[in-house]
């Protein structure tokens, strides 16, 4: 059996907890329960106690010479982040098309000319289970490097049943023998595949009467995603297959309202969306229905500096009370990055997050997005003990030393892992 392990003297020990149940919004999403000279007592992978230190040693310290100690002074501790949106499977590279950006074309053009998804969907169905896996673990490696310890995973570089499924099994694959929880989405509506071009609705039918009910049945998915964009599925088409997808048991997400104004926000909000993603060009109507309805805002401001578009509004969706999530959005085209710790950054330079928002986006806010927030995204007795020892001394430092990984160590389910 492991030894305990007692963190103790952390300069602040952000626990994230709160009375408040769900998502947080508003003045919320600033509570991030902050103790100084901070304790963790983790024992058989579970928080067991938070506090002071102080409080802590009335309790523990006769079981001292039980535990490894960690000495925590002038440093922050916080939960394990958590990334609530990622392709973190795929095939190959597309490190072409980022010079083709840099020259002018745009992510339509790239992808109209039979890049963009297109590519690594052709890369993606060639690939053996092995060679994605090896590929996803070095990309799953450097999150926990920077201090992420839950990622939700997306397929959606298939579109076909049998490569949808490759990468949905290479997925429970990985959760089997990495560190990392990865939670499974479904998302063969990403595209709609060039042999489909000019057959949409034959691909829509097929997606919801060959493929869904097969990916429910082998229980290889969560969640339900869909690219709700102009040029990609219609609002009519998105509603189809994400409710398609609730009656077989598939929560639905959505990609709204990336590259114009089409109404994705408030279909998310129509059919109970657990969170909406992108949402750079979302409508007031849109936004305002999402706060409404409860459904979780995930902006990725990394993929709007790599595309160098505005990022979405952030502050304003806090300010009218949408709860907001943030990730890196790991893909191959438009944010091939696995640094949670520059999206904090980013959120609080690009959408005017302050510090606080942005570690609670990362976090708790995050595990709420992927239905996680029983087990991980705070500090509390019961719950996983996931946590990351950074090198600065409070979550402002945290944010304000931008572009810097300041992990120094990171413990999954009580293991240190970094």
């Amino acid at each position: 059996m492991p030894r305990p392990i007692w963190i103790k003297h952390s300069a602040q020990l952000a626990t994230l907890a709160s009375d408040k149940k769900g998502p947080r919004t508003k003045e919320a999403m600033s509570d991030l329960g902050l103790i100084e000279d901070g304790s963790l007592w983790i024992e058989n992978g579970l928080i067991q106690a938070v506090g002071t230190t102080k409080e802590l040693e009335k309790h523990y310290l006769d079981r001292s010479h039980e535990a490894e100690i960690v000495d925590a002074m002038n440093h922050l501790v916080t939960p394990g982040l958590v990334d609530p949106h990622t392709h973190v499977v795929y095939g190959g590279s597309r490190e072409r098309e980022f010079e083709m950006r840099l020259q002018g074309a745009t992510y339509m053009d790239i992808m109209n000319a039979g890049g963009g998804i297109h590519a690594t969907t052709r890369m993606t169905r060639e690939a053996t289970k092995d060679e994605l896996i090896e590929q996803a673990t070095r990309r799953l490696d450097s999150f926990l490097a920077h201090g992420v310890t839950t990622v939700e995973g997306k397929s959606g570089y298939g579109m076909n049943l049998e490569t949808e499924l490759k990468q949905l099994k290479v997925m429970k694959r990985l959760q089997e023998q990495h560190m990392i929880d990865i939670v499974p989405t479904f998302m063969g509506a990403h595209a709609v595949p060039p042999e489909y071009k000019g057959r949409e609705e034959d691909f829509v039918d097929y997606l919801i009467h060959d493929m869904l009910p097969v990916v429910a049945e082998e229980k290889l998915a969560e969640f339900n995603d869909v690219f709700c964009e102009k040029g990609v599925y219609t609002p009519e088409q998105s509603e189809r297959i994400l409710e398609a997808g609730k009656r077989l048991g598939l929560i639905p997400k959505i990609h709204a309202d990336e590259i114009e104004p089409y109404g994705g926000a408030e279909l998310a909000a129509k059919v109970g969306a657990i969170s909406a993603e992108h949402l750079l060009k979302a409508s007031e109507a849109g936004i305002k229905a999402m706060a409404k309805s409860g459904t979780i805002a995930c902006l990725l401001p990394a993929t709007a500096l790599y595309l160098r578009e505005e990022a979405a509004v952030g502050r304003k969706m806090i300010d009218e009370g949408v709860a907001v999530a943030i990730s890196t959005d790991c893909n191959p085209g438009s944010s091939p990055t696995t640094s949670m710790p520059l999206v904090m950054n980013l959120a609080c330079i690009s959408m005017r997050l302050t510090p606080a928002e942005s570690l609670t986006a990362a976090t708790y806010n995050a595990a709420c997005a992927i239905n996680r927030q029983e087990q991980v995204g705070s500090l509390e007795v019961g719950k996983q003990a996931d946590i990351v020892l950074w090198k600065t001394k409070s979550y402002q430092e945290l944010q304000y030393l931008f572009g810097v990984n300041h992990v120094k160590a990171v413990w999954k389910k009580g293991v240190k892992v970094v």
